[in-house]
This record gives structure tokens, sequence and C-alpha cells, in this order.
């Protein structure tokens, strides 16, 4: 008896919210509605307002958004250096990160290395592409720890940091592979922690926001992470200047379908960070 009181009260409440929030013109349809339904069927109603219908996956989200005519993993690096230290950092990471970039018995390839100029201060920040996925990565590991030079490097820098942290990433198909490119320009990195169990509807959304978004060449690669924070996605992009910048992202929203994206994309963030950086001279991405 009490749980069919409760279920012809909340049928009730359902029915009185949806008069006080419909237009009067939809009132009358509204009445016959709730007068000639079943009491299952409010029920069922009722019920759908909290909970949220999952479409099922047969398939790791990896494997649905990654691309698939490359094994490329990603390594971004977060190093925060001593204030008194980053002009010696900077000086060791130019001597000995292009040794490793430039040497072919290393199945690796430094993507670009840079300096947090607004975010957080004091900051470097390399990107590097594994060929080959896992089993270059540990080929890489393995022969660096033999390289006495790169211990050396290790060591000095080890006395230069005040934290590092890391993310193994994923490129998404639908962005372009980062390749080198001339300067000047600074660049953007805009970091997104997003709700778990969003992923899939962040890439078929930006599948289609990235069209919006490639006038200026600016985008330069598309990523999220496998190991490290889960669920983050970070956008690089390349701008001359920061008005350049400024620029590019106002007229994205006088282009017919942008505004829809972004407001399906917002919900499914839980936080974002933005950081502009400045390429060291070394860099790949001028």
């Amino acid at each position: 008896m009490a749980a069919r009181v409760l279920r012809a009260g909340g049928a009730a409440w359902a029915s009185g919210l949806l008069r006080r929030a419909a237009p009067c013109s939809l009132l009358p349809g509204l009445r016959t509605w709730t007068s000639s339904s079943h009491r299952s069927r409010e029920d069922s109603w009722l019920q759908s307002l909290f909970v949220r219908k999952v479409d099922p996956r047969k398939d790791a989200h990896s494997n649905l958004l990654a691309k698939k005519e490359t094994s490329s993993l990603y390594k971004l690096q977060f190093h925060n250096v001593k204030p008194e230290c980053l002009e010696a950092y900077n000086k060791i990471c130019q001597e000995v990160l292009p040794k490793i970039h430039e040497d072919k018995h290393y199945p690796c390839t430094l993507v670009g290395t840079w300096n947090t100029w607004y975010g957080e201060q004091d900051q470097a920040v390399h990107l590097w592409r594994y060929e080959g996925g896992y089993p270059a990565l540990t080929e890489v590991m393995n022969k660096l720890r033999e390289n006495k030079d790169f211990l050396e490097f290790r060591k000095a820098r080890s006395d230069m940091l005040l934290s590092r942290k890391n993310q193994l990433l994923l490129e998404f198909s639908f962005w372009n592979e980062p390749v080198p490119r001339s300067g000047p320009n600074i660049y953007e990195l805009r970091s997104y922690q997003l709700r778990p169990g969003t992923m899939i509807e962040w890439g078929n959304y930006w599948a289609r926001a990235i069209r919006f978004r490639q006038d200026g060449n600016e985008a330069v690669g598309g990523f999220f992470s496998q190991i490290g924070q889960l669920y983050m996605v970070h956008h690089l992009w390349a701008y001359r200047d920061l008005q350049t910048r400024e620029d590019i992202r106002n007229a994205a929203w006088h282009k017919h379908g942008w505004e829809e994206l972004v407001y399906y994309t917002v919900p499914l963030i839980q936080e974002m960070e933005s950081r502009i950086m400045i390429p060291l001279k070394t860099s790949p991405l001028q």
C-alpha cells in the first residue's frame, strides 16, 4: 500500500511539474496524456528523469578513437623547475634531448619542447612520440639506462626540479599528426579533465568540431590519456601571437554549427586549463 501511494504521489508530482513548465498551448494535450496513461508508463517516465541510459560498448575507447594507420604512443612531461634553475635546465635539455631525437637507434621523436609563458610558471613541457607503441617505449627506456650522457643529464636535472609528472597518450584519429613547423609561434596546450564515461561523446563531437578550426593551420595535435591522469584530453594549437589567437577563436563563433558543438561538449568537462608556451630553440615545433 505504501509503495502504491508513493508511485501515485510521484506521478502526480511529475504531472504538476509538467503543467508548471509547459507552455499554455501544450496543457490540453498534456492533461489528456497524463489522464489516459497507465500507472506503469507513469512510473517508467518518472524513472527516466533520474536514470541516465548508457549505450553499451564492445571495444575500448582507445581502439574506437585512436588512429588505426599508426601505432604511435606519446609521452607528455611536465617539469616544474626551481625558478633560479630554469636557464640552466633549458641549457642541458637543449644539449641532450636533440641527441636522443636524432639517434636512429632510439625509436622515438621529440615532437616539441617548451617553457610555459602563461599558466604554471617556471615549467617545462616536453612531448615525445614513440613509433611502435609500448614496445618502442620500453626499448627506449632500456637503452637510456645504459646511456652515460643521459644518466648524467638526469642526475643534474634532478637537482633543478621541484616536481614532475607525465602521461602516456594516444592521438585522436581526426586530428592532424604533429609535424615540425617553422616559427616564430606561440603554442597553447588546452587540457580537459572529462567526466568518466564521456570520452566517446567528446570524440564524436570534436570529429565534427575540428573542421571549424583548420582555416589558419592552427591545429597541431589532439590526444587522450592512457596512463597517468585518466580521461584527460589535450589539444595543442599554434598561433603567431596572442592577438592572432584571439582573432581566430572569435572567428569560430561566426561559423554556423560551432556554438552547437560547444554547447554539447561543455557539460562533459569537469575541469579545464590553458597554457601558453614558448618553444625552446631546439624544438621541432617552432
